[in-house]
């Protein structure tokens, strides 16, 4: 499940006595003015900003907001074709190369219940038939997310409303990886035969996926940390976990990664962090972490 929620960048928080909060005040070790960090599902949509308690006045009230990522930098056009060709199958094959007939025939299964049709049609067979493994299961789920987010609009999502709204008041914008970087983690970072192995696992647990993405939906719309959490700890059969190699890679060594660099940005100038909220819960998660270095992090309320 948590590889999961890692591929479409899903996320959440903080667990504490507090069961309803996305939204963080950081502050201590010498910082002037407090910084804040907010945990974001990555296609909800931008209007839900205003369900989340002092996220607009955290916004006013800081000079520059880093996400994962700039997310204009990642719309570019050169940035928009290294992405389409990390999705791509290497040596023009197609997905019917390297899977065998009766692995097709769950896939295409998995498709059809989510698109109405499969491999089998001309049309999907050449928009997605030379995909890798990681990329159809990347897509698929975004469709489903899609269709239990209420108000998704892909052109006005909450994380590039951070983005775009702190550029129009004038704030710096940065992000804490590059490009390249995420490239890397989510697509071309993963050997193919395990993309083919979780592929497979998503084809044959797709009401499963279909129930968990309803939960994800509801649970961070509630803003139900607890919720969430749940989902996110939930196994599937073996083999459709993440390994803890996957973990470190996708969440946790990004985790301190980032922790290792908020302390000079925060002493710098005050900071809204926008990231996937599941970087921020449990003893690895970034909100404890920078407890251990000394900050307070508190909810805002």
């Amino acid at each position: 499940m948590k590889r999961l929620l890692s591929t479409l960048f899903l996320a959440l928080l903080f667990i504490g006595s507090i069961n309803a909060q996305l939204l963080y005040k950081i502050t201590g070790k010498g910082i002037e003015k407090p910084s804040y960090i907010v945990g974001t599902y990555h296609i909800a949509p931008a209007s839900f900003v205003d369900s989340i308690p002092g996220a607009r006045a955290a916004l006013e009230n800081v000079e520059q907001v880093c996400g994962e990522v700039v997310m204009s930098e990642m719309a570019s056009p050169a940035n928009v074709k290294k992405v389409q060709e990390a999705m791509m199958l290497p040596d023009g094959k197609s997905i019917e190369d390297i899977f065998e007939a009766d692995e097709m025939a769950r896939i295409n299964a998995y498709i059809k219940s989510i698109l109405g049709t499969d491999f089998t049609n001309p049309m999907i067979k050449s928009t997605m038939g030379k995909m890798t493994p990681t990329a159809i299961e990347t897509q698929l789920q975004v469709i489903m997310c899609m269709r239990h987010t209420p108000g998704f609009n892909p052109n006005a999502l909450i994380d590039s409303y951070f983005q775009t709204e702190g550029a129009k008041m004038g704030k710096n914008i940065k992000g804490f990886e590059t490009v390249d970087f995420q490239i890397e983690v989510l697509y071309t970072g993963t050997p193919i035969e395990r993309q083919k192995q979780k592929l497979l696992c998503s084809a044959d647990n797709s009401e499963y996926m279909l129930t968990t993405m309803q939960n994800i939906s509801k649970a961070y719309f509630s803003q139900d940390m607890e919720a969430i959490k749940a989902v996110a700890d939930e196994k599937m059969g073996e083999g459709c976990n993440s390994t803890p190699e996957e973990e470190e890679a996708l969440i946790y060594g990004r985790n301190a990664n980032w922790v290792q660099v908020m302390p000079d940005m925060m002493a710098a100038s005050p900071t809204l962090f926008v990231v996937g909220a599941l970087h921020l819960p449990g003893e690895r998660g970034v909100i404890k972490m920078l407890q251990k270095e000394g900050y307070t992090v508190e909810a805002v309320k």
